[in-house]
């Protein structure tokens, strides 16, 4: 927050080019009418932090944080969301899921379009091929009676979409039955509220924790990383998972 109450966003990375910032949970990338009441975005509180335009190469759903990259230059925006789309962008994301996946997998789902109001664009019909990679790092057992069993079952993994479908993680962590703690479209609200009560956890534990690609002016390899954030961070210590990359 500046002197003059403007909110800010932390810095990850900055050049000429381009810039990369940590985006909070529950802050929307920019306007949809999805969601008329909001007021903050990310990409308007960057522009008046910075005193330019910015243009977003990509999209973090407005509940998930971290690493979040934009354009200061229209030409470089339009190369760098064609990276994107082209899959040529490796991308690391950390979430804490409901049961116990396999130590890894791939999960290869095609998934139907969804509507995108903000690009004036009416949901798909026809599936469109969808691929995730998934590495369990931790898992707990709480004893917590939610569903049948006197226990509840959670892990930490680590996502690596290959491809970039709208909710595409959480889409697919709900098709293999481990939904991600805090969805509330695709999650189960009995392990959110659970969260709610123990953690005071109120946020998608999702985070975009990495991203690997070549500059797009000059080609050079790049990698923007992002701390996880508190809220997130604090729920892993005490899930007893401090010792997890973050």
């Amino acid at each position: 927050m500046l002197a003059d109450g403007r909110e800010i966003l932390p810095v990850l990375y900055r050049d000429e080019w381009l810039i990369a910032v940590h985006k909070p949970a529950g802050l929307l990338v920019h306007r949809s009418v999805l969601d008329r009441h909001e007021t903050r975005f990310a990409l308007q509180i960057l522009r008046d932090q910075i005193g330019q335009t910015v243009y977003p190469a990509h999209r973090l759903d407005k509940g998930t944080s971290g690493v979040l990259l934009f354009a200061l230059d229209r030409e470089v925006g339009r190369a760098l969301a064609d990276r994107f789309e082209g899959g040529e962008v490796e991308k690391r994301y950390l979430a804490v899921v409901r049961g116990h996946p396999p130590e890894a997998g791939v999960v290869d789902h095609a998934l139907v379009p969804l509507a995108d109001h903000h690009a004036g664009l009416a949901p798909g019909r026809r599936p469109q091929p969808a691929v995730t990679r998934y590495r369990r790092l931790a898992r707990v057992e709480l004893p917590h009676r939610v569903d049948r069993y006197p226990t509840s079952r959670y892990a930490l993994v680590e996502l690596m979409p290959l491809t970039g479908r709208r909710h595409q993680l959480r889409r697919h962590m709900k098709h293999i039955a481990h939904p991600i703690i805090g969805d509330a479209t695709h999650g189960k609200g009995r392990h959110n509220r659970l969260f709610q009560e123990l953690f005071g956890c109120r946020r998608l534990l999702l985070a975009a924790m990495e991203l690997r690609l070549r500059h797009p002016v000059g080609d050079a390899p790049l990698i923007l990383r992002a701390p996880l954030a508190a809220d997130f961070a604090d729920v892993l210590v005490r899930l007893g998972w401090s010792g997890q990359p973050g």
